[in-house]
Parts: structure tokens; C-alpha cells; sequence
């Protein structure tokens, strides 16, 4: 048989830290002389890296799993990650993986995949008649980080570093401490390494992410707080930006804020995880703060930054929310004057104390309480653009866009508002992809898409 590499294809669901997972599972197969496909070619080995925070979730994992073994039904089928956890056992009952690969067992793939071929460069594959082979442990018992890292990623000039995993929080309505296990943080060398790797290789900016990012360190045998790896990052040269994940409102206090607002690398745009504006609302959800509290917390961003861009996710139709609990939550969140809202319609997830709660609000009240949320999200996101207008900002260049006739290139401002700048004759064939510019507001294009004019 023709000796050749043989070739993978991997496909993933959810969150960021899954995506980062996914391209540092690449990278380890490439680094074990597999050649990296897309989804839709012919593989050897078809990998999902699945995710399970609701049950739509689960669903499309089930769905990619068929798919998978559909279109290439003579490949090594893997299924991995947070599904995985939750429904490792149905997914080997109904044949749909040939491999069953848990959370924290994710950098032993080349090493599980061996058994599936007869020798190494050849595609002739074992039996598979046997059942899968599944390697998923206890997440929710295990203190250890399952060490990852990238040299590269999917985009050119932004790159997100995993440096934290699990959650403690047990919110009602989330599966994910049991999915991903208790918090667990990365060792800084480790991360630093990586960072460094990266901005030797030309990026310019990192996003620092994780399941609960907030609690990073607070389990290293010697306690580093999620602002010290911060300020070990900044002190990396090449790398320009530094952006955080998503954060929990209680670690936003005046020491935290006034620390960063010293780091000239930290971008001002911070994701707080709000899930609703009514006190009563988030005491079922078990969110640890108030609405008050919680706005405290957007005044002090804004007494450091002039205009940061505060974002945020909203569940809306949480089991027994009233239309005057609604109602508190959208005064609230016009009050906090959001940049963005991720607005989600609450989806029961089996396993959480939030789907045996009673008052399950129905399907056609959700979707109409998402369709005012959004509508107001759209509103608040717009007057957020608008202050821009007539303003020189500073825009991280990446890739070209055609609008019209004309050219142009995209990126992002600090504040991570996406502008757009004509090219003209003179710089039209640069390589300006991971370049720092500074240029005027002059109007938006459409879809929230700022214009921008720039002389070289």
C-alpha cells in the first residue's frame, strides 16, 4: 500500500477555550506527521471536539458524530470533550465514535489514535469491529491542568492562550463545573513560554481565556492572582495588545482596575458576565452579586478608562421570570449601557437544579423577550459606535474586504469595534495584515462596521 501521511480533520463546537483546545490538537497531530484537511475532504481521521453547555449543544455534537461517520464511514471517528463527559457511555452504545476521548485526556490523542492503524504512514486501519475505546475519567476529581500549547493559530494576528480551566461556581442553570471539573490553572512559565513563542512568530496581540477565568491561581501551591500573570504578559516584547476573557463582576474592584489602567498593553474592553438584570432572577440562577453591585462595577471601569467597551451575557425566560422581572432586567441593562449583549434564550440542561425548577417559562414567551433584548442591544451598540465619529483611533490591521469597487482593510480598535480602511493606490499591495495604525472615523459602512480614513 502507498506509503503517505495519513490525514485528519477536526471540527469544533462551543466556547474559546474549546476552539484553542481543537488548534492545539492540530498541531500535535501535524507534529505526529498527520496533514490537517479540511471537513468536507476525504480523512483518515475525523475528530469533534464536542461541546455540552446546553442541550442544543448536545444535539449538534450528536449531529457532527453522524455526519462525520456518514462521509467518511472508513475513518477513525473521535469524539471529544465536554459531550463526551456528559453522554460518553450513549455515544459508544449508539457506534458513532470509534475513539471516546474525555476532558484533561485531549493531548494523549496521537499517542490513543496508534491501536487504529497497523503501522505508522499506513492507512490500512484494524478491525473495527470491537467497541469504541473511551478514555474519559472523573473530571470533577482531578486538580490537575492538562497542559496544552500553541505555536500558531487559525488567526494571523490575534492569538487566545488558554491559561485557566474548570469552575467552581455551580450556577443553576450550567453543567460545565461537571463537564470541565473545579478550577485549575496553568503554571506561568508554562504560559509565558507560549506567549513568547507567539509573539516571535508575529502576533501582537493575545486574549488571555479560560472556563472561569477570574479564579486563575487561586489554586497554585504558590497563589499568583489572574493581575500578576497579566502583568507578566505585558512585559513581553512584540506583543502590543493584551485582551481578557470573560470575567466575573466581583474581581473588577479599584485595586484591579487602577492596576491595569497603568497597563498600556490592556485593551479597554472587558467582557462581565451579568445573565440578568433582576436581583431576584440572579439569586436563582446562584450569581453572587447584586445588580447594584454589579453596576459599581461598570463605573469603576469607567472612572479609569473614558470609554470602555463593556460587554456582557443576558439569559433571558429563566424558569419563573415574571414579565416585571423582564421589564428590571432590560432598565437595567439600557442603565449599564452595554457595547454588546450575547442574548440567550434559556435552554434547559438536564443535570442542573435549574431544570427541575417549576415555572418553566414557555418556548413563545422566550423568543419574544430575545426579540426586545435584542432589538435594545442593537440600539445600545449603535450610540457606543457613534461616540468614534471624527475620532483617531487606533486600529489593528488584518485582512482585506471588498465593498462596492472599492478595497479595503479591516481591524480592530482597542475597544474591539471593527473598522474598515480604504486602501488606495500607494498601499494596496503592502502586507499591512498585523500592522498598528492610527487613523480618523469618518462613518459607518453597515453592520456596525466603523469606516476609517489613513495616511501612511
Amino acid at each position: 500500500m502507498e506509503n503517505r501521511k495519513k490525514r485528519a480533520a477536526l471540527h469544533n463546537l462551543g466556547c474559546k477555550v474549546n476552539a484553542y483546545e481543537t488548534e492545539a490538537m492540530k498541531q500535535l497531530l501535524e507534529e505526529h506527521g498527520y496533514e490537517i484537511v479540511s471537513f468536507e475532504e476525504e480523512a483518515d481521521v475525523c475528530l469533534i471536539n464536542t461541546c455540552s453547555v446546553t442541550n442544543m449543544a448536545d444535539r449538534k455534537s450528536r449531529q457532527m458524530l453522524h455526519r462525520a461517520r456518514k462521509k467518511n464511514p472508513d475513518a477513525v471517528i473521535v469524539a471529544a470533550g465536554c459531550y463526551v463527559q456528559t453522554a460518553g457511555e450513549e455515544i459508544i452504545r449508539s457506534g458513532d465514535a470509534d475513539l471516546v476521548i474525555g476532558n484533561n485526556q485531549k493531548a494523549r490523542l496521537p499517542e490513543l489514535l496508534e491501536p487504529f492503524f497497523e503501522k505508522e504512514g499506513d492507512k490500512e486501519r484494524t478491525e473495527k469491529s470491537r467497541p469504541a475505546d473511551a478514555f474519559v475519567i472523573d473530571i470533577t476529581h482531578t486538580s490537575e491542568y492538562e497542559e496544552m500549547a500553541l505555536k500558531k493559530t487559525a488567526e494571523h494576528t490575534r492569538a487566545f492562550i488558554k491559561i485557566q480551566d474548570g469552575c467552581s461556581q455551580f450556577c443553576s442553570y450550567c453543567i460545565i463545573p461537571y463537564t470541565r471539573g473545579r478550577i485549575r490553572s496553568r503554571r506561568p512559565a508554562d504560559v509565558l513560554s507560549e506567549v513568547r513563542r507567539l509573539s516571535e512568530a508575529g502576533y501582537r496581540e493575545v486574549v488571555l481565556t479560560g472556563i472561569h477565568l477570574s479564579s486563575y491561581g487561586k489554586d497554585l501551591e504558590e497563589e499568583i492572582p489572574l493581575l500578576e500573570i497579566i502583568r507578566m504578559v505585558h512585559q513581553i516584547p512584540g506583543i502590543q495588545r493584551i485582551r481578557l476573557g470573560s470575567l466575573e463582576p466581583r474581581i473588577i474592584t479599584e485595586e484591579f482596575v487602577k492596576e491595569l489602567s497603568w497597563m498600556e498593553k490592556v485593551c479597554p474592553h472587558f467582557h462581565l458576565s451579568l445573565q440578568s438584570g433582576c436581583d431576584a432572577t440572579l439569586r436563582r440562577m446562584n450569581r453572587h452579586y447584586t445588580t447594584e453591585e454589579y453596576y459599581d462595577k461598570c463605573k469603576l471601569l469607567r472612572k479609569y478608562y473614558e470609554h470602555p467597551a463593556i460587554t456582557t451575557d443576558v439569559i433571558v425566560g429563566f424558569p419563573q421570570e415574571t414579565e416585571e422581572e423582564f421589564r428590571d432586567t432590560l432598565l437595567f441593562l439600557r442603565r449599564a449601557r452595554f457595547y454588546e449583549m450575547h442574548i440567550f434564550k434559556y435552554s434547559k440542561r438536564q443535570g442542573t437544579k435549574a431544570a427541575s425548577m417549576t415555572g418553566q417559562v414557555p418556548e413563545e414567551t422566550k423568543t419574544l423577550r430575545s426579540h426586545l433584548a435584542l432589538k435594545l442591544e442593537a440600539k445600545l451598540s449603535e450610540e457606543f459606535r457613534y461616540y468614534y465619529m471624527g475620532k483617531t483611533e487606533e486600529i489593528l490591521l488584518e485582512e482585506p474586504h471588498v465593498f462596492g469597487k472599492d478595497v479595503y482593510i479591516t481591524g480592530f480598535t482597542r475597544e474591539y469595534v471593527k473598522a474598515a480602511v480604504k486602501l488606495t493606490k500607494e498601499n494596496k499591495d503592502e502586507m499591512l495584515s498585523g500592522r498598528l495604525i492610527k487613523a480618523k472615523i469618518t462613518g459607518i459602512l453597515g453592520d456596525g462596521l466603523l469606516s476609517a480614513e489613513w495616511t501612511p
